[in-house]
């Protein structure tokens, strides 16, 4: 049987996301962890955008926006309920101004910007999470969403510039939902460690459905 393919690198939250979805809705993969300093030729020719996360489909379509890989996935099984609870607005605002702020932020020479003023903006998205959580324990309501799945892993690399100073800022609530997912059973089965992918090595299947336990190749 033929699997979708996912080219995937471990820490980047896009495709941390990504693999959340697939995870949730129990869709295996043949999973090909990347090293992004020298992307594989053949990511590359699959997908212009030279960018992870990029499904391929055993049909050769090419999925590699990672919340069209979300959308697609929930379609086929979504047992929570993600994509009732979706908040396109809340995503939008993350993949934008945030996104743009932690870039800033992280990578401040890189950029040639100023560390702090970006911290700022980006604080205010996160005060807006903070407000949101107030009324319940989850973006989307009691349980978890899309919207949580989407967001969590920037939130995740924001804390994590400088977490002396995330742990000083009065935003209890964001850091319960931070932590309480991050502690998950479904984020430690998206986050194990695979080999980099080479085209000689032998296939890296993830079975989210069994138990979402991933299954490395002999010898490895």
């Amino acid at each position: 049987m033929l699997l979708p393919v996912l080219y995937s690198f471990r820490r980047c939250p896009y495709a941390m996301r990504a693999r959340l979805a697939l995870a949730i809705s129990a869709t295996p993969v043949e999973l090909r962890e990347v090293k992004l300093s020298t992307k594989p030729e053949a990511m590359l020719a699959t997908s212009p955008k030279a960018t992870v996360p990029v499904l391929v489909l055993p049909n050769s379509k090419v999925i590699d926006q990672s919340i069209d890989i979300m959308h697609w996935a929930l379609a086929r099984n979504d047992p929570e309920g993600w994509l009732e609870r979706d908040d396109p607005a809340l995503i939008i605002a993350n993949d934008g101004p945030f996104k743009y702020a932690l870039d800033r932020y992280k990578y401040s020479e890189r950029h040639g910007s100023n560390a702090e003023t970006h911290r700022m903006n980006g604080l205010a998205f996160l005060e807006q999470i903070e407000d949101r959580l107030s009324k319940a324990a989850n973006l989307g309501g009691a349980t978890p969403s899309l919207a949580d799945a989407a967001i969590i892993p920037f939130v995740r690399q924001f804390a994590a510039v400088d977490p002396d100073w995330f742990a000083e800022q009065q935003l209890a609530r964001l850091k319960i939902w931070l932590s309480g997912y991050l502690r998950s059973d479904l984020f430690g089965a998206i986050m194990f460690r695979a080999p980099t992918w080479s085209p000689l090595d032998a296939p890296i299947i993830v079975d989210w459905g069994r138990g979402m336990r991933h299954v490395l190749p002999a010898g490895r």
